[in-house]
């Protein structure tokens, strides 16, 4: 039996199309990811806390679900809106279909609406807020609370998916991101009492991060994005990682301190969030894009090298190249409209991206980004 649901967007526009998944209502910010796989990865990225995702890409479910491929322990954004949902999955290492995972998950699915259109109107107008629902089908009334709920810019989204405590990270990097041609992030070799030790500020971290940082020789640190400085030199790093994480950097006045007092005393590399974070530390500016890059086709231009990588990304903030100061250079630029897509300190040894190098899922064209992270840690002699 089908069950009937609404979209509704914060300027009027009402999509209306059936429910999969779990029962209820929700609010968010409504955005479109273009990648042609790695659903299961974008549903469980904690950078889309707050959200409401839609795909481009048509037929979505079609390989199902299967928990060696999740990239935390939750499903993190609010609702999923695909143009066609497969219901009969079929690959050897699937283990239940999408509509079970998100119902299981508490996740509201919308399907079978015009996701061109949607997306074409985000893309002109810009991300807004909507409101998904299964329980209440008025149009009038699904508006109205889109337009009263509140915007995810100027909100702390971090604290709802980083973890409450310090761990040590032990799972290793998955045989599938050791392909013959990919060539090696990192070319050394350490014992265990040689491997250097990272600690990795989570923000909402995608688990493929600490997984390439173990890949590269290191021992891993997890600790919670609201640490203060003291409690991170506390683990006697030898290098401090900035995870990805959800929303607005500008709030989080708590992880810019530290990481001001950190880039004076420790390597560091920061990836999307950690990214902004960094550049707000380093006397940066942010601003807000209209509909933000989410996808695994956004192509960036490594200025050092003039090579050009194609990257997978999620964000919606990026940082102003002109607020930046003299001390601190642009690396990486998209090709698509030209926002900053890495930044490093000409003093210290200090950088980040904006894109995800940890690709789950995407091109493995930045992987060599961890293993110049791993050298400034340990060069290899």
């Amino acid at each position: 039996m089908t069950r009937a649901a609404k979209l509704a967007l914060a300027d009027g526009t009402v999509f209306e199309g059936t429910a999969f998944g779990a029962e209820g209502e929700v609010y968010g910010e409504v955005v479109f990811n273009t990648s042609m796989t790695g659903y299961q990865e974008i549903l469980t990225d904690p950078s889309y806390n707050g959200q409401i995702v839609t795909m481009t890409y048509p037929l979505i479910g079609n390989y199902g679900i299967n928990s060696g491929d999740a990239e935390s322990g939750r499903v993190a954004l609010r609702g999923f809106i695909v143009r066609e949902l497969c219901e009969e999955p079929s690959n050897y290492r699937s283990e239940q279909s999408l509509d079970e995972y998100l119902r299981a998950a508490g996740v509201i699915g919308l399907q079978g609406i015009d996701t061109r259109a949607l997306v074409r109107r985000i893309r002109v107008h810009g991300a807004m807020t909507g409101v998904l629902s299964s329980t209440d089908l008025d149009d009038a009334s699904l508006v109205r609370k889109a337009q009263e709920s509140p915007e995810l810019a100027g909100h702390d989204l971090v604290r709802d998916v980083m973890p409450d405590s310090s761990q040590e990270w032990a799972e290793p990097l998955s045989d599938f991101f050791h392909y013959p041609v990919t060539p090696p992030a990192w070319s050394g070799t350490a014992g265990e009492g040689d491997q250097p030790h990272v600690v990795a500020m989570d923000f909402g971290m995608k688990w493929n991060i600490p997984r390439h940082l173990r890949d590269m020789g290191c021992r891993v640190t997890v600790v919670p994005g609201t640490s203060s400085t003291e409690d991170v030199l506390a683990h006697n790093p030898d290098g401090v990682f900035l995870s990805n994480g959800p929303g607005d950097p500008r709030p989080l006045d708590y992880a810019i301190r530290t990481i001001q007092e950190l880039v004076e005393q420790k390597p560091v590399f920061g990836i999307c969030l950690g990214v902004q974070l960094l550049g707000l530390a380093l006397g940066g500016e942010i601003f807000k894009l209209k509909f933000g890059h989410r996808g695994a086709n956004q192509p960036v231009l490594d200025k050092r090298t003039g090579k050009v990588e194609i990257t997978t990304q999620n964000h919606g903030f990026a940082l102003s190249a002109d607020s930046l100061p003299d001390n601190v250079e642009v690396t990486h630029l998209n090709l698509n409209d030209n926002t900053v897509e890495g930044i490093r300190h000409k003093e210290r040894p200090v950088f980040g991206v904006q894109y995800h190098p940890e690709a789950s899922a995407g091109p493995h064209d930045s992987h060599y980004l961890f293993g110049e992270f791993r050298n400034m840690l340990q060069p290899v002699t």
